[in-house]
């Protein structure tokens, strides 16, 4: 019973009024956000409330540390927009259940931790390029399609100013009230007092549910239905792939900043077999995936929640109302999401990028600015930050190819060493081969390891190689001072190299 209450953290002391009120008002700001995104990437917007039920009381109960917060994030959903628009909703679901089996076995082998790997640059332009994406979505909402011709347009006279005044009007509130108090969340008490406005005053606008009508029952069981052939896999594998990397890179950002507020820390492996468990969830119960929110994390941390039990009653709450007040979310004006996503696109983009564009690598310049580009004109951050990681893969390794550097003396007892500086490896080789001098070289002649390290197959292939061409010649080439792990890669194909250790 003791290992029971120790693994959700029970064991602690709780102050439960602080918990049920942070993670009520969690949910308070989830809501909003979550049928915002829900309605940006094509879901059904109950998709949107069905994930954050899901991904929230799955990652509080199993999830990597206690206070983390997880729902219906934008970051993942938008990544979906493409699959949706070009094979339908059944595949995005199907996709959201691939991410969490990705998910999963990165939790099994502990590989949370390679995500570091992910350059800062394509995060930077896959950032900005979500905010892009988020903005030039709501700009949708001022558009009618025009009954004669089936064509949109834009919205005309009154039903445009009525639409641009109430997203001005929430734009409006959602950056000013948080001067007024930062006690209750500035989006919800936006939401409210349009929501208000239009109630009392009558006032004909496009709603949440003349988008899609929010019906009040439990999440469904619902197999995704595509076809299960290979076909099918490579489709959504690649969507899948980048939900996974994003809503793990989120998850242990917002991990990780947890543990710096309360000094604690997390678990990665457990938080990525927590979200592995919800999105496969998420894509057999009509959820539309997501991972850890930073936005919400913070709201709940600074709420004095330090449990598991606020997001547990977040959790609990957004079902609640899905549950009970279904007609009233229906009735949530579209101007007031509309706003609130604008707000959320600005507060999105990494502003700061501009101020150090000038310090930053040309490279690394350039991977944001390809990332953001390739995410604004074909809406597809799958294929964004796959370029960008590709990208900066060749980079790194140009510039580690380039830095090898090899100095060659004459030793007193005749014999040449060449001192190489840079680690060895396949996209150096060319520059090591062309340095040695075989023909003119003396009986004898060294490579020292002082300063760098057999890298690679290639490495080890090219010692190989010089060493018979120097066999060849009657002369003898010895590696000296390899540290461990280059000793062992030698050691290991001692029988298939020719290769001489000092």
């Amino acid at each position: 019973m003791s290992k029971v209450l120790e693994f959700f953290d029970l064991d602690k002391p709780i102050a439960w009024r602080t918990e049920i009120l942070a993670g009520l008002a969690v949910a308070m700001t989830m809501i909003p956000e979550s049928l915002s995104f829900a309605i940006l990437a094509g879901f059904p917007p109950l998709s949107g409330l069905y994930a954050a039920f899901i991904m929230g009381l799955v990652a509080a109960l199993f999830g990597g540390r206690p206070g983390l917060v997880s729902g219906g994030a934008g970051a993942t959903v938008v990544t979906l927009i493409a699959l949706i628009k070009s094979h339908g909703l059944e595949y995005a679901f199907a996709a959201v259940a691939l991410a969490g089996v990705i998910q999963l076995i990165v939790g099994i082998f502990k590989w949370a931790k390679y995500i570091r790997l992910v350059p800062e640059s394509v995060m930077y332009g896959f950032v900005n390029g979500l905010a892009v994406i988020i903005f030039s979505a709501q700009l949708q909402q001022f558009f009618t399609v025009d009954p004669a011709t089936g064509q949109k347009m834009l919205l005309q006279g009154n039903e445009m100013l009525v639409m641009a005044s109430l997203v001005a009007l929430t734009v409006a509130i959602t950056f000013l009230f948080p001067k007024v108090t930062k006690k209750f969340p500035a989006s919800l008490a936006a939401i409210i007092a349009v929501f208000a406005i239009v109630l009392i005053f009558g006032i004909k606008t496009r709603t949440v549910g003349d988008i899609s009508p929010v019906s009040g029952s439990l999440p469904p069981f619902h197999i995704p239905q595509v076809p299960f052939t290979w076909q099918t896999f490579i489709t959504i594998l690649p969507y899948g792939a980048v939900v996974a990397a994003v809503g793990l890179t989120e998850g242990l950002l917002t991990l990780n900043l947890v543990d710096e507020i309360t000094e604690t820390k997390g678990d990665g492996s457990r938080e990525s077999l927590a979200q592995g468990a919800a999105n496969i969830l998420n894509g057999f119960f009509t959820g539309m995936g997501g991972c850890p929110m930073i936005a919400q994390t913070l709201v709940n941390i600074n709420a004095g929640a330090r449990s598991r039990v606020a997001g547990v009653v977040a959790a609990l709450t957004i079902i609640f109302i899905v549950l009970v007040a279904a007609p009233v979310i229906e009735r949530i004006p579209m101007a007031a999401l509309t706003g609130v996503m604008m707000v959320v696109s600005f507060f999105t983009f990494k502003w700061n990028s501009f101020r150090i564009l000038n310090k930053m690598p040309l490279t690394d310049v350039l991977v944001m600015l390809i990332v953001t580009g390739i995410t604004i004109i074909w809406s597809n951050l799958a294929v964004a930050v796959l370029v960008g990681i590709i990208i900066s893969a060749l980079s790194f390794a140009w510039r580690k190819a380039i830095g090898l550097k090899v100095q060659a003396s004459t030793q007193p007892d005749g014999s040449k060493r060449y001192a190489l500086h840079g680690d060895l490896f396949f996209g150096a080789i060319g520059d090591f081969e062309h340095a040695l001098d075989i023909k003119n070289d003396p009986a004898k002649v060294v490579v020292d390891f002082a300063h760098s390290s057999v890298a690679d197959m290639g490495a080890l292939e090219s010692l190989n190689k010089m060493t018979r061409k120097y066999q060849e010649q009657g002369k003898q080439l010895v590696v000296e001072n390899l540290d461990v792990k280059s000793q062992a890669l030698l050691q290991k194909a001692a029988n298939l190299s020719a290769v001489q250790m000092a």
